[in-house]
């Protein structure tokens, strides 16, 4: 017998053997996945509970996965592991792997590899791990042990190594598994090929490029407001790049296009009327003319058992803090509710820009309330400007304070308190970080926004926010607020309060549809002097419709319709009724 021949014969049960494991290993590790794919999360939006333990940052956009997707990020996991794993060591028995017990199917085989050709390593901490997929630093490893027991069991040229009943056996399982053999190869030089080219032509290791674009059609109808505007397609794109650098933590840069300008709504007299009551949430971020800005930049990261926040700019309160609003809310995005009024509580809208918040989770024992968080957050509107009265901590800021609770799983309530800084020069109140001397309103009529240009002020807002679901198939949700806003001149304090009640079904007609109905009022405030003397003090109501049909896992189509009465405080003013068309996309 030659000696290629003795090589061959001494060696194919042994490659046959790690082979057979190796593939039971990877269809055990495909099973797994495929079991754990068809559990899909639920969005954080359509649950009404405070995720206390979860980051705010999973309930922003995410990734939607594709085939290719799923393919790198399971090369990226196993890759990773590969080289954060201890060099594997030889055992002698079986007996030895703490994770192998005689009730396994590959028990046997397992036993007759190590004990009678001892080419089996396991990990340092005795264990075998047969359950998981290898990576390839892993099969080298066994490889390589079966090859050093190959060579030396050639350079001893023990008797009896290869029986005649080994090659019969050898034989009839080449002939019987033959054509799993063969497909065996076809999928994993079909794998192979697929993973280089996804390495190859991957974004980037650590990033997802997530995006949304919508394009909507809308219009405003009344006796003055309609004639004064026309029916508009606009649109607003965000790309969003999704860092992490230790697969907890998230770095957003966000780049965000537009061309949505809200409505001019005008009053009995035919002058245009001081509001911002019906704007829309994509309305914001808009660059009115397409061009491209980073709207936002924000870091997430958990340190010991809190979540961190960081903002470098273009940071709400809404990014940290759960607003109890699910279906509504979708962070200004493009499958909630239509209106910035509706979407959340208008305390939200107080400040914004540079900043950061922490949120300390509790009540994970036997108390009542669970789970249960306090967050805290500070945000500076002009905290990149250098000059008098600027900057991170001498300019326009705004500090919130909140205690979450959960009562089960059916019932959350807040408690939030936001104290705001408005420097000399004027602005408003719900600017969401416009900051000195910014004409930036997001909700509200002009009486609860504008601040004095004369003097400074100081706001003092209160708000208390729940969300009940009583079943899978209905969510109730509402808020109200009370602001407080002490001038530093005379003549410049006034009070402003908002409040509003919504009802979601989920699922309504499909899976994934969402029919909203909300109703309160944007903020107000009475009886203010100066410019704003006899300018009406009715209750501005908002009433809104809407329904998301999802098209697809990527689109969905949102009609719906703002019902605003008594505009700008002022019963005189023709309601206005705005009409529109929504389509998302997100990729």
């Amino acid at each position: 017998m030659s000696h290629l021949l003795w090589k061959t014969l001494v060696l194919s049960p042994v490659v046959l053997g790690v082979t057979v494991l190796v593939s039971a290993k990877a269809m055990a590790a495909a099973e797994v996945a495929s079991s754990s794919e068809d559990t899909k999360p639920i969005a954080a939006n359509a649950s009404i509970f405070i995720q206390t333990e979860q980051p705010k940052v999973n309930q922003q956009l995410v990734a939607q996965k594709t085939d290719e997707n799923k393919v790198l990020e399971e090369v990226n996991r196993y890759s990773n592991e590969g080289k954060n794993q201890n060099s594997l060591s030889q055992v002698t028995s079986v007996s030895q792997f703490s994770d192998v017990q005689p009730t396994d199917w590959a028990f046997q085989a397992l036993q007759s590899l190590v004990e009678r050709y001892g080419c089996i390593a396991g990990y340092p901490n005795s264990t075998y791990r047969g359950n998981r997929a290898l990576t390839r630093y892993e099969f080298a490893a066994g490889l390589n042990a079966c090859l050093d027991r190959v060579n030396e069991l050639i350079a001893t040229a023990t008797a009896d190594l290869v029986t005649k009943q080994d090659l019969a056996t050898l034989q009839r399982l080449q002939e019987e598994f033959s054509a799993e053999l063969a497909t065996l190869r076809g999928r994993v030089d079909s794998v192979e090929a697929r993973t280089a080219e996804l390495e190859a032509n991957q974004f980037s290791t650590t990033t997802k490029l997530v995006g949304e674009a919508i394009f909507v059609v809308t219009d405003i109808f009344g006796n003055n407001s309609g004639d004064a505007n026309n029916t508009v397609f606009q649109d607003r794109v965000r790309l969003d790049l999704q860092t992490s650098f230790t697969g907890k933590d998230v770095l957003h840069t966000r780049l965000a296009a537009g061309n949505a300008l809200a409505f001019t709504q005008v009053g009995d007299g035919g002058g245009a009327i001081d509001t911002a009551e019906g704007t829309q949430t994509f309305q914001l971020g808009s660059t009115s003319n397409n061009s491209v800005i980073i709207d936002w930049l924000a870091y997430y990261v958990p340190i010991g058992p809190a979540q961190v926040y960081f903002a470098g700019t273009g940071g709400i309160h809404s990014d940290y803090v759960a607003t109890n609003n699910p279906y509504f809310e979708d962070f200004d995005g493009g499958n909630g509710a239509l209106s910035t009024f509706a979407s959340e509580s208008p305390i939200y809208r107080i400040g914004g820009g540079a900043g950061a918040a922490l949120t300390l989770p509790f009540g994970k024992g036997g108390n009542f309330f669970k789970p249960s968080s306090l967050t805290i957050g500070y945000l500076a509107s002009n905290a990149n400007n250098p000059g008098a009265n600027q900057g991170l901590l001498e300019g326009n800021y705004a500090a919130l304070g909140q205690l979450n609770f959960s009562v089960g799983d059916r019932l959350s309530i807040a408690a939030t308190y936001v104290h705001g800084y408005h420097g000399a020069g004027g602005g408003n109140l719900f600017d969401l970080g416009g900051g000195l001397g910014s004409t930036n309103r997001v909700v509200g009529t002009g009486q609860a926004n504008t601040l004095t240009t004369l003097n400074g002020s100081s706001s003092n807002s209160y708000g208390i926010e729940a969300a009940f679901r009583p079943s899978d198939k209905l969510s109730v949700s509402g808020f109200v607020s009370y602001h407080d806003i002490t001038g530093f001149g005379a003549g410049d304090d006034y009070e402003a309060w908002s409040y509003g009640l919504g009802v979601a079904l989920p699922d309504f007609g499909k899976k994934g549809n969402v029919l909203g109905i909300f109703a309160g009022a944007e903020p107000y405030a009475f009886n203010r002097g100066g410019a704003f003397a006899g300018t009406g003090n009715d209750i501005p109501y908002h009433f809104e419709g809407f329904y998301k049909y999802r098209v697809s896992d990527n689109i969905s189509i949102t009609p719906g319709v703002i019902w605003l009465t008594s505009p700008g405080q002022n019963s005189n003013n023709d309601d206005a009724i705005i009409g529109t068309l929504r389509t998302t996309f997100t990729f």
